[in-house]
């Protein structure tokens, strides 16, 4: 059993532009299969449109309110909302609300910057 701690994990700026802080990562923790981590996004931020080749993603909305852009729509969440993000699927997220919009980020295969695909595309204004 490995046990990570929040207060150890050193936040760092992912290529979508969201802070990241890695809760369990194989590279760091020792674990096999998958990855979790806490994105933050201050106000009125969004992160930039990408898509993950191999992972699949897990998003849990844990505090604060926003969108997520999931493949063609927009899509409103909240805490406690969870949505799963399969491989090759366009997204972003973008905080909406007077606090930041903090999401869990659960990735199969674990995350890695070279399965990240930054897209030109930019999604439509949310309604």
């Amino acid at each position: 059993m490995t046990l990570s701690r929040k207060a150890d994990a050193k936040p760092y700026l992912t290529l979508d532009g969201s802070t990241i802080r890695e809760l369990m990562h194989p590279a760091v923790h020792g674990n096999r299969s998958q990855s979790l981590a806490e994105a933050t996004l201050p106000p009125g931020a969004q992160t930039v449109l990408h898509l993950h080749r191999n992972s699949e993603e897990l998003y849990h909305v844990t505090a604060g309110c926003g969108w997520v852009w999931l493949a063609d729509g927009w899509i409103a969440v909240a805490p406690g909302d969870t949505l799963c993000i399969p491989p090759g699927t366009p997204h972003c997220a973008q905080a909406d609300g007077a606090g930041p919009l903090v999401i869990l980020c659960c990735c199969s295969p674990p995350y890695a910057h070279g399965d990240t695909v930054l897209l030109d595309a930019r999604p439509p204004p949310r309604p």
